[in-house]
């Protein structure tokens, strides 16, 4: 039996806490840096860039997962939770690159990939071994006798059903995601102590904290019911009656009193927070005691581009996420990933005229917001979508098996294609440009991944020596949000809220007001703040000439006001 945690006392959102100050940098390992010259990047990679990780001024980092996988789906298929994969390096090279962070101030917060795992993982051969077997229930199985089982769809299969029939038990397994990625038996208590222990096998290693991927998934009904008919071909509509299940909140409780409870200082946050802000506060309610920190997809699932879904709509999803959060819980903010492509060619303007401006407007947006920063490595450089033209260019398992199901249904490639120089997630997972030599530096081989091509101008070797860089302006935005904890905890206010190409509103604390003008647009633009600015004093600009007037905005221009 499940109990619910309560505690005696409500927490406010300005209650000081080293996860709500970080500035957290992600890091995709495979494109970070490569120490043997196989074109993968390693461990051994990052360790030899932690002194420029220090000179950025980030305070943790996100870990794409490193265990141990067969790599069908860049490592979020894990065959071991408690090795290194190969690719990567060993457990001695992890402990030396943990030792080396926190050397460095920095923590390390690791991904918990845990709605399911590899095929490969002993728990499933041994599961698929037969049906009296021990870890037969680890995972879901429907045995064929029953009939065919109940349709559910798969992120990775397009129009394929996520149960997978395997003859040598004559039953069928599901997976949610790729075939390769059966999902595990969160009902089984077994399932849920195994993935217990190996959480504090990792905390007792010393890392500071857990990114829970795909955990709003965790929790199914195991007689799976029909899905309703109206939803049927709706893959929006599918992932809201997939998430969130019954029991999702009694596991995440469970897991806080067996584990997170006895790591305090450890940070955790939950991905996919629920589909609305009052779904996502249930995840880190402090009253509920779950986890730390909401991160939510509603302001990303735009669609193609920023300019299509509109910044009125956009100021909207932040401003009700803010009022649900104004006085506990706590957020994330963010604008790219892993999963997402690149930040200035989704929210910005990635042409040769205003890639850099919009850049460092962006990088405003995220380090003035309240919440907590999440910042995707490359982007401090000011990377953008790669735009690959060809199939073989790619090798992520969402895009190859949608190409393949359109190539099987006459479908339109081409569309198909240059739709995904667009959305692709392999937009964010091209190398690191650090320098202008072959392959920007980042390998000595051939890259897993090409390198984009503007890296003989974007990369860190070049942008180091210009004080006005995206990677200087980076910096300086992250010491500004440090020295200044008004963009920390600051009561956030929305102004000209129907502005349609300025992002303006105020960050208040203990008698201090800050004004943030961003103007999401390559047109002047004219912003109604009400505010008297006479006395007010320009602490930030992303542009090196100051102007007085600070109502008109000139393109993608990002102003940071102390208002006196």
């Amino acid at each position: 039996m499940f109990i619910t945690a309560q505690s005696q006392e409500t927490k406010t959102s300005t209650d000081k806490k080293w996860w709500k100050e970080a500035v957290v940098y992600q890091i995709y390992p495979r494109s970070f840096k490569d120490s043997d010259g196989d074109g993968v990047g390693d461990l051994k990679g990052i360790i030899s860039k932690l002194d420029y990780l220090r000179s950025i001024g980030i305070d943790a980092v996100w870990l794409n997962p490193i265990y141990e996988s067969p790599n069908d789906d860049n490592g979020y298929d894990i065959s071991n939770y408690r090795e290194i994969m190969k690719d990567f390096g060993t457990m001695q090279d992890f402990d030396l690159l943990l030792k080396g962070m926190h050397e460095r101030g920095i923590k390390l917060i690791m991904d918990l990939v845990v709605n399911h795992s590899s095929d490969e993982n002993y728990w499933f051969q041994e599961s698929r071994k037969s049906r009296d077997n021990k870890y037969r229930n680890y995972y879901y199985w429907w045995p064929a006798e029953k009939g065919t089982p109940p349709y559910r769809w798969s992120f990775f299969d397009v129009n394929s059903n996520a149960w997978k029939y395997d003859a040598q038990t004559d039953s069928y397994y599901l997976h949610y995601f790729s075939v390769k990625q059966p999902d595990l038996n969160w009902n089984n208590p077994e399932v849920r102590n195994e993935i217990y222990d190996m959480m504090k096998f990792w905390l007792d290693k010393g890392i500071d904290g857990f990114r829970l991927d795909a955990f709003q998934f965790a929790s199914k009904d195991p007689s799976f019911p029909e899905l309703p008919k109206e939803i049927v071909g709706k893959p929006l509509e599918i992932i809201k009656y997939y998430g969130n299940g019954s029991h999702l909140h009694d596991y995440l409780q469970e897991m806080n009193r067996e584990v997170l409870s006895k790591y305090p200082n450890a940070m955790t946050v939950a991905e996919g927070a629920g589909d609305s802000p009052k779904a996502a506060m249930k995840f880190v309610d402090p009253d509920r005691k779950e986890l730390n920190i909401a991160y939510h997809f509603e302001s990303v699932d735009i669609g193609k581009h920023l300019s299509d879904f509109g910044l009125v709509k956009y100021k909207d999803i932040f401003s009700r996420y803010d009022e649900t959060f104004k006085d506990k819980g706590w957020l994330s903010i963010f604008m790219a990933n892993h999963d997402q492509p690149r930040m200035v060619s989704k929210f910005g303007n990635d042409t040769e005229k205003y890639r850099e401006l919009s850049s460092k407007m962006l990088t405003t947006f995220v380090m003035t917001m309240r919440g907590t920063t999440f910042y995707y490595q490359g982007d401090e450089l000011g990377m953008s979508n790669i735009r690959f033209d060809n199939i073989e260019d790619y090798n992520d398992v969402d895009t190859r098996n949608k190409h393949q199901f359109l190539k099987e249904n006459n479908g339109d490639l081409k569309a198909f294609l240059e739709g995904q120089k667009q959305t692709s997630r392999e937009n964010g997972r091209t190398p690191i440009q650090w320098n202008a030599d072959a392959n920007a530096g980042f390998t000595v081989g051939k890259p897993w991944l090409k390198v984009n091509p503007n890296y003989t101008k974007v990369n860190v070797e070049t942008l180091e020596k210009d004080p006005n860089s995206t990677l200087n302006y980076f910096r300086k935005l992250v010491q500004l949000r440090k020295n200044n904890p008004v963009l920390i905890y600051g009561k956030y206010t929305l102004l000209d809220k129907e502005n349609p190409k300025v992002f303006a509103f105020t960050r208040e604390l203990e008698g201090k007001k800050t004004l943030v003008l961003l103007n999401f647009s390559a047109d002047n633009a004219t912003v109604n703040t009400g505010i008297n600015l006479n006395n007010s004093k320009i602490i930030s600009s992303n542009y090196q000439e100051m102007r007085s007037n600070k109502s008109i905005l000139r393109p993608y221009e990002a102003l940071i006001i102390e208002i006196n």
